[in-house]
């Protein structure tokens, strides 16, 4: 039983890949698509037009142009499924000139310590837990990125190159690059608009499969296909979104509001507004604030409609709130997020920190 339950994990994880040849899987590389920073997360994700720090690299690597220090440094940790699942986030941004800054941002997603019972029962037919060992199922992603303030006032460029690298323990691993490209443009004071494509150019992950004989005879007993390597496409996603900030009165308060629209190539999914090349997905975020100290934030994502038992149909969305505190040039962010349906998926506490820093005195 306990080999059925491992090779029903490994199923599950790599189903989308056991066919030959080149596929384009509605949900690739989906860890890249659950967002970075508690203060982005807290929003509903709904950062493109006003993001402007190290986290931008991820978000939408134009906004790289507003790191005004000489290094910028983010981290987030988040627990998933009630600590199974580890996301981990670092990033850097430099600012290279007045036009200009370069940043690299690493993401790691991971389920640690996954029994392996393969080899549970061994060629004589006996049952040795020693045999018992673990393996690691991560994807991790790599962005280099560059933005660049161009003649036009207010305009602003940038870019992602990217690799990727997804492994399950011993039994198969995936190398893959893919390019985004994103814009930012601020209209007078209180008014910004972004576009961000992701996978622009369509991303690959070229598939290898190592699984021994014992394992694949396990497969083909359970009803399951035996992977075979291939490449898989993740299709591009392009977000339009448009940000307002205005002041309430004259005591530093301010509230702020964005809008998201994410336009996905891959087909139907569960959205909105769907059809059989596209699929919209709305999500918002709203924030208030005073000065540059303390922010409250809450957002509107995911949302989707849910099929009850007597056919009808219900609007389900995910909530999600939020927390910033920022004391000189440390900035401390707090998320209470729902990663999935709002009403069965966990919630997860998110935590992340940005430093600013000032250009060592023996450099400059």
């Amino acid at each position: 039983m306990k080999q059925i339950l491992t090779i029903l994990f490994l199923c599950a994880f790599i189903k989308v890949h056991s066919q030959e040849g080149t596929l384009a899987p509605k949900y690739s590389n989906e860890f890249l698509a659950i967002g970075i920073g508690a203060d982005a997360l807290g929003l509903g994700n709904s950062v493109v037009a006003q993001t402007g720090s190290v986290n931008s690299g991820y978000w939408n690597p134009a906004g790289l142009t507003n790191v005004k220090k000489w290094l910028e440094v983010g981290a987030m940790h988040s627990e998933y499924f009630a600590g199974i699942a580890k996301y981990d986030y670092l990033g850097i941004a430099h600012s290279i000139d007045e036009k200009s800054t370069f940043g690299v941002s690493v993401i790691r997603f991971a389920v640690d310590d996954i029994p392996n019972t393969t080899q549970l029962i061994d060629n004589a037919g006996n049952i040795n837990y020693d045999n018992i060992s673990t393996f690691t199922a991560a994807d991790y992603a790599f962005l280099f990125s560059y933005a660049r303030k161009l003649k036009l006032p207010g305009l602003s460029v940038g870019g992602n190159f990217k690799f990727i690298h997804r492994k399950v323990g011993d039994f198969a691993k995936s190398w893959g690059f893919g390019i985004d490209a994103g814009a930012q443009y601020q209209l007078k004071k209180h008014w910004k608009f972004g576009v961000m494509a992701r996978d622009v150019t369509s991303t690959f992950n070229a598939w290898v499969f190592d699984l021994n004989q014992q394992t694949q005879e396990i497969f083909i007993a359970t009803g399951n296909e035996i992977p075979e390597n291939g490449l898989e496409l993740t299709l591009p996603r392009v977000i339009f979104a448009g940000h307002g900030k205005f002041d309430l009165g004259k005591k530093g308060i301010y509230t702020a509001g964005e809008i998201d629209l994410d336009v996905t190539t891959d087909g139907r999914r569960n959205t909105i507004l769907k059809s059989g090349l596209f699929s919209l997905d709305p999500h918002m975020g709203i924030e208030f604030g005073f000065k540059n100290y303390v922010a409250v934030r809450g957002g509107i994502s995911n949302m989707q409609y849910i099929k009850n038992f007597d056919d009808s149909k219900t609007l389900n969305f995910q909530p999600n709130i939020g927390i910033g505190l920022t004391i000189k040039n440390f900035h401390l962010d707090y998320a209470f997020t729902d990663i999935g349906d709002a009403s069965v998926a966990l919630y997860s506490h998110v935590i992340s920190l940005k430093l600013k820093l000032d250009k060592p005195k023996n450099m400059q």
